[in-house]
C-alpha cells in the first residue's frame, strides 16, 4: 500500500497534527499569560507612580499645570504602548 498522499508522507500528516493540537492547546493559555502580565495590579501600580513622579517634577520645573496633566498623560499612552519586560520589577 502507498503511504503517500498527495506528496506527504502519512506520518507528516500525524506529526503536523500533533503539532498543531500542542499549539491549539498551548497559544491560549501563552495570551492569556502575556495579558496577565500586561494587566496586572502591579503594573498599574509601576505606571501610575511613574506618570504621578513626572508630573510632579513637570510642576517643580514650573510647567503650567494644564501643560503638565497633558504632558503626563501623553506618557501614560507611551508607557502602556511601549515593552513590558521591565513592568514586574
Amino acid at each position: 500500500m502507498d503511504d503517500k498522499k498527495n506528496g506527504f508522507d502519512i506520518s507528516d500528516t500525524e506529526e503536523l497534527a500533533q503539532v498543531l493540537d500542542t499549539v491549539g492547546e498551548k497559544v491560549p493559555k501563552l495570551i492569556r499569560d502575556i495579558l496577565g502580565s500586561l494587566y496586572n495590579k502591579e503594573a498599574g501600580i509601576n505606571m501610575g507612580q511613574a506618570v504621578g513622579a513626572y508630573y510632579k517634577e513637570l510642576l517643580e520645573a514650573g510647567i503650567p499645570q494644564e501643560d503638565a496633566i497633558d504632558m503626563a498623560k501623553s506618557l501614560s499612552f507611551s508607557l502602556k504602548d511601549r515593552d513590558f519586560s521591565n513592568s514586574g520589577k
